[in-house]
């Protein structure tokens, strides 16, 4: 049943059941077919009340922090497969307690905690991040390979070899990529670390693997996985964060007042493009808008305006089918992912509420932010 934006509460992020259950179908279905091991990156995507549906469908995740590696824990009931650039001394024991495999980001790190892990009461797998030194991706921000970067190691660092003690590697080169791209980069890896896998027990090949994306083949994703599981007899891992929640839902908004400044109009809104859309600032991209398009001649065209203080919290232009007055709802579409998970309170600006419009036609409203949500995030 489609969603009813007129009674969602304004703002809010409401996720669609249907289209979530969707994407964890053919997620597990790519897991199922190919035998490599499926989780969640909760960079991407950790909206806790929904992993009730979740695990209907998997059973693990990826956390880059001890807060998401106890979120894992407590919320999907088993140990996360936990990768931190620096791990701090203070954290480590909780993430022994809530990690299953902990990958490393130096050897220097490994060095420093090898004897915790050791003598641990229960066995956790050790993996070293490795930096294959080539990566698709083209915008810097997201480019774990380009020069100079402080994440994973290199061929060259591990010329004497592998620890003693590291049972696995892990990769993460990808972003919103297909297939070919990461046959592409197996190529690479094999080329560099293959000599490594007769000693090792997995392979991590990280997030980015954009299996829900319309047109993706993943046919192809489910050979190219079963062939390399058959000729290295590693166990695979793949931990997508985009994958699980993309296109499953929207970020609904409201129009507070429209501004017009040397023939520019632009809508202000209930809702923030830093505080609560960051990734269309940093990337820079512009989002789609339901009932909206690029400027079209002879229609109303707006810019979109953030309701915090800063200069630059605004996106545009689209054009509408009629002029927008207070009042009007504005959809922002496929802003599930990579959302909740970087907002922010920057000026106090009201934090949309989190929701889920149910497959029966219901919506459930699952969170609510108030003042002291904002006033206990500060001393």
């Amino acid at each position: 049943m489609p969603i009813n934006y007129n009674i969602i509460p304004s703002p809010c992020y409401v996720i669609d059941e249907v289209r979530f259950r969707r994407n964890l179908s053919l997620i597990k279905r790519v897991s199922d077919e190919s035998g490599a091991e499926i989780i969640l990156a909760f960079k991407g995507f950790a909206m806790w009340g929904v992993f009730g549906i979740l695990k209907e469908y998997i059973s693990g995740a990826a956390a880059s922090s001890v807060n998401e590696a106890r979120l894992c824990y407590e919320e999907i009931g088993s140990p996360a497969h936990t990768y931190c650039p620096a791990y701090r001394g203070e954290d480590f024991k909780d993430i022994l307690k809530y990690s299953s495999h902990i990958s490393f980001n130096s050897l220097n790190q490994f060095k420093k905690f090898s004897n915790k892990l050791k003598k641990y009461s229960k066995n956790i797998s050790a993996g070293l991040r490795i930096n294959p030194e080539y990566s698709e991706v083209s915008h810097g921000l997201y480019n774990p390979c380009s020069p100079g970067s402080r994440l994973g190691v290199t061929a060259a660092d591990l010329k004497k070899g592998i620890p003693e003690g590291i049972e696995g590697l892990h990769f993460h080169v990808l972003f919103e990529s297909d297939s070919y791209t990461l046959e592409k980069i197996l190529g690479i890896v094999e080329e560099k670390f293959g000599h490594l896998f007769n000693i090792l027990k997995w392979i991590n090949m990280g997030g980015g693997h954009l299996m829900t994306m319309k047109d993706y083949n993943t046919d192809h994703l489910i050979d190219l996985l079963k062939r390399f599981r058959e000729r290295t007899g590693l166990h695979v891992i793949l931990e997508p964060g985009s994958a699980f929640a993309w296109q499953t839902g929207e970020l609904v908004s409201t129009v507070e007042d429209v501004v017009e400044n040397t023939g520019i109009k632009t809508a202000i809104l209930d809702v923030s493009f830093t505080a609560h859309m960051p990734d269309c600032l940093e990337m820079p991209y512009k989002p789609d808008i339901l009932g909206a398009c690029d400027p079209v001649k002879g229609k109303p065209v707006y810019r979109m305006g953030g309701n915090s203080c800063l200069s630059g919290d605004f996106i545009g232009d689209w054009s509408f089918e009629n002029e927008l007055k207070p009042g009007d709802r504005i959809v922002f579409l496929d802003m599930i992912h990579y959302t909740m998970v970087k907002t922010t309170t920057f000026n106090g600006v009201q934090h949309p509420s989190i929701g889920i419009w149910k497959k029966n036609g219901i919506f459930e409203l699952l969170r609510k932010f108030n003042y002291n949500d904002f006033k206990n995030r500060l001393s």
